[in-house]
């Protein structure tokens, strides 16, 4: 249960919702697990009861991975590939051109290739569109493959994969949504077909690599059974490639729960020995220097390798992740620092045009709403975002080229982007689109713009109903100053690693002071958090210097203030201290 403290904005200009969970609940499983009441309470909040709450903190692939048979078309996709390993076939991967597209094709190239399978692999830059294409099948008809396995692409691209399925065998690995047909090929394996049992719903949210893997697994165990290895040839440890599984997964932004939350669970373990030589050196290059975690796959190693498909060369991701030559690595590596250096450019001065074209001009509609030509379609996605977390409005950001204008969306609780897009394609103002609740990608013509700017701001006009709306902050724990130590971020930790449907627990922390406060780095600032007692906590603010936040903290007014944040260990020069960091704060009462 979740209720709204009060209906007074923060400082930060949040509503603010401070968790309350059943008691009795949280104290039975207190005392059946022996844990704390405060790591009961976050088991609680996340849907983890005593039964499952084992395999929460503790995730096995052992107990979180089923049969991979149950996926529909999984026995016959293994057979097919098993088949082409033993009659030593050449074989075709098209990947996409994201991270999960690179990690996808990189996992299965690498098994592949262990097992002396020669492949080639096709990645789509993105000025060629999403998916397989005449031109991918036209390369692997020239090297001679006989297989062609689509992976994070594939599953509604009907008219080019039933056309080359009269020349190829065609293996599908997806997870995207699927339609009531699917391709005429040999397999579809996607755990999203409308036609797959849900006896196991965890299998639904996997990423494409999560589901490479699973058939890797499973291609493995036929070619056991079929005596393929021999004293010249052991079985692979599979294991090995669950850093790449745990860095698509994390990339993809999907649920961590059940398998995918084993997965990365794992991978991280595996990243941690540095075994995969392009990753090792991509990190070497971005200065990661301690154990890595979630964050460092979703914001520092992620985005270095999605500029490939962005601003730069789609396939250099992938080709660095099946690297064995330490000089290409490092080429490949610096090649996408590059590129991410390059897309980080591009970005801001779309962004920057963007702001100023909506801060310039009064708005009709509760939205962003912007085009221009000649902006770059890498990163329109990216701005869409910053505009929405900036306005806390739906936000459409669009590139005109010949004009095909090709733009992509990002909303807010309370509008389904999806079912926007679909209605805008039933009434004609845009050509084509589709997309999930938050976020969208969509195609017109010049000349449908403000028709298509006219449907969208009434459309959420009428779902807003004229309420302006404002961001809210869920908070897991109301504590005070004393209560937040060491081994309360040791609990903390147990529920790592965060992201999606385990979003990182918010302290409240209630009745303290500003002290010592002073601006560090590019518009951080850094300060002594004191309770009523003589206990200080170091806490940090980034990017709050000439907000509202930050002219609070430095007013040095010696009010007392209920601060929002995080709570980590932050780690140095081999010391380990405590740190909260605040993302909101509110004049206590």
């Amino acid at each position: 249960m979740v209720e709204q403290e009060t209906q007074e904005l923060s400082i930060g200009g949040n509503f603010w919702n401070v968790a309350e969970v059943n008691e009795r609940a949280t104290e039975l499983m207190c005392q059946k697990l022996g844990i704390s009441s405060n790591l009961s309470k976050l088991l609680f909040l996340r849907g983890i009861d005593v039964d499952t709450a084992a395999s929460f903190l503790n995730p096995k692939l052992s107990t979180s991975m089923p049969n991979p048979s149950v996926l529909k078309d999984m026995d016959k996709a293994a057979e097919r590939i098993a088949d082409a390993v033993i009659n030593h076939q050449k074989i075709g991967i098209i990947g996409d051109y994201d991270v999960d597209g690179a990690t996808s094709t990189s996992v299965l190239r690498l098994f592949l290739m262990y097992l002396g399978v020669e492949t080639a692999v096709h990645i789509p830059e993105r000025e060629e569109g999403y998916g397989p294409s005449d031109l991918a099948f036209q390369e692997f008809s020239d090297f001679g493959a006989d297989l062609v396995i689509t992976v994070d692409c594939g599953t509604t691209a009907f008219d080019i994969l039933d056309k080359w399925a009269e020349k190829f065998e065609i293996v599908v690995l997806d997870h995207h949504e699927a339609e009531t047909k699917l391709p005429k090929v040999y397999a579809v394996v996607n755990p999203k077909r409308l036609d797959q049992n849900d006896d196991y719903p965890d299998l639904a949210y996997m990423a494409a690599v999560g589901v490479v893997f699973m058939t890797i697994v499973a291609v493995n165990r036929l070619l056991r059974e079929k005596n393929f290895y021999s004293d010249s040839l052991v079985e692979p440890n599979l294991m090995q490639w669950l850093d790449l599984v745990a860095l698509g997964t994390v990339c993809d932004v999907v649920t961590l729960l059940g398998l995918n939350r084993a997965y990365v669970t794992q991978g991280l373990k595996v990243m941690a020995n540095r075994q995969n030589l392009g990753l090792r050196t991509l990190a070497d290059l971005s200065g990661i220097n301690e154990r890595p975690d979630a964050y460092h796959l979703g914001f520092v190693l992620g985005p270095r390798i999605n500029a490939g498909g962005r601003v730069g060369k789609a396939c250099v991701g992938s080709r660095l992740l099946c690297s064995s030559n330490p000089l290409e690595a490092q080429n490949l590596a610096q090649e996408l620092n590059n590129f991410n250096q390059e897309r980080k450019d591009i970005e801001c001065y779309v962004l920057e045009q963007s702001i100023e074209m909506l801060e310039g001009t009064p708005q009709d509609w509760p939205m962003a709403f912007v085009y221009s030509k000649g902006w770059h379609q890498g990163v329109i996605g990216i701005v869409a975002g910053k505009l929405k977390e900036r306005y806390n409005l739906p936000a459409f950001v669009m590139s005109i080229e010949n004009d095909e204008v090709k733009g992509s969306a990002r909303s807010i609780a309370g509008i389904d982007l999806g079912a926007l897009i679909i209605a805008a394609k039933e009434k004609g103002v845009i050509t084509k689109g589709g997309g999930h609740t938050m976020a969208a990608g969509f195609s017109l013509t010049e000349e449908q713009i403000p028709l298509f700017k006219q449907f969208a701001g009434e459309y959420i006009a009428k779902c807003l109903n004229n309420v302006k709306p404002h961001p809210i902050l869920n908070i897991d724990l109301n504590l005070n100053l004393t209560a937040v130590n060491d081994n309360l971020c040791e609990e903390l930790e147990k529920l790592k690693p965060f992201g999606t449907g385990n979003p990182e627990p918010l302290i409240l922390i209630r009745n303290v002071f500003f002290e010592k406060p002073y601006i560090i780095g590019n518009g951080h600032i850094k300060c002594e958090l004191k309770g009523m007692t003589q206990k200080h906590l170091t806490a940090i603010a980034f990017k709050v210097v000439d907000t509202d936040i930050g002219n609070e903290i430095l007013s040095k007014r010696h009010d007392c203030y209920d601060v929002v944040g995080n709570l980590r260990f932050n780690r140095w020069n081999n010391r380990t201290t405590l740190q909260f960091m605040i993302a909101d704060i509110k004049r206590a009462k």
